[in-house]
């Protein structure tokens, strides 16, 4: 896969003298989907807000192409190419689909969302919002309001929102959450068509998603790293086993 893009050096985030994020190292490399998993209180959302510039580290390094950007806020790192999805209020309800995508991609180039009223007028964003649309299935939704998609497709127009911005690493929190089966297959079978397009760290709970799309699985328990590698290495880990609580190995 080559060196790392995006790595951590003993990162450590602590919250009222509870290690969250407790001393982990970890790499991703160039074109690498890697899935980061473990049971609840494993401190993978700290563990990404860590990545994302939302929390800074207590001690250790967030790396960025060897550059060291612990310090340096979100929007800071979404302008070197880390872009995060699914995060909270993260589309306009009341703006069009179309509009959605079209702001992202302005925000991306460097002008204020204070002009958004604008933004349907102007074609070039239009015809790059259209696209994006297009590749993900919704061209169709472009112009009806974000608020009246179902809740997959909402999960879909944030990653159109991610997308457009052409990251250089998209960071997925938990892309299943709330979907249905239907739903849930079909964004398993949209994110494996961006592997290898995109270098992705996905956090997930669905196992079976998981173990379909990782290059790599990334294993946190009480805020530590527990495993690093293959998929079926990583079912078959003992240790891991352990951190879920006993759970059979069918359930990993």
């Amino acid at each position: 896969m080559g060196e790392a893009i995006l790595q951590t050096a003993g990162v450590t985030k602590t919250f009222g003298g509870l290690n969250a994020v407790d001393a982990v190292d970890f790499t991703l490399a160039p074109g690498e989907l890697v899935a980061v998993i473990g049971p609840n209180g494993a401190g993978k959302t700290t563990f990404v807000n860590l990545l994302s510039g939302a929390l800074r580290p207590d001690t250790g390094a967030v790396m960025f192409e060897g550059r060291d950007i612990s310090r340096l806020p979100v929007h800071a790192r979404a302008r070197l190419g880390i872009t995060r999805s699914f995060q909270i209020a993260s589309i306009f309800p009341g703006l069009t689909v179309m509009e959605n995508v079209a702001l992202a991609a302005q925000a991306h180039a460097g002008h204020s969302f204070r002009f958004w009223g604008e933004v349907a007028h102007e074609a070039p964003l239009r015809r790059k919002a259209h696209a994006q649309l297009a590749e993900l299935g919704l061209a169709d939704c472009a112009d009806r309001q974000a608020a009246q998609l179902s809740h997959g497709e909402k999960r879909l127009l944030e990653i159109a929102m991610a997308l457009v911005t052409a990251p250089r690493v998209l960071l997925l929190d938990e892309p299943m959450a709330g979907l249905g089966i239907a739903e849930a297959r079909r964004m398993i079978d949209f994110i494996a068509a961006l592997k290898g397009r995109f270098t992705i760290l996905l956090v997930e709970h669905d196992m079976e998603a998981v173990f379909a799309l990782a290059d790599r699985v990334f294993v946190l328990a009480s805020g530590a790293r527990v495993a690093d590698g293959l998929p079926d290495e990583v079912r078959a880990d003992a240790r891991v086993q352990l951190a879920y609580l006993g759970a059979e190995d069918e359930d990993l």
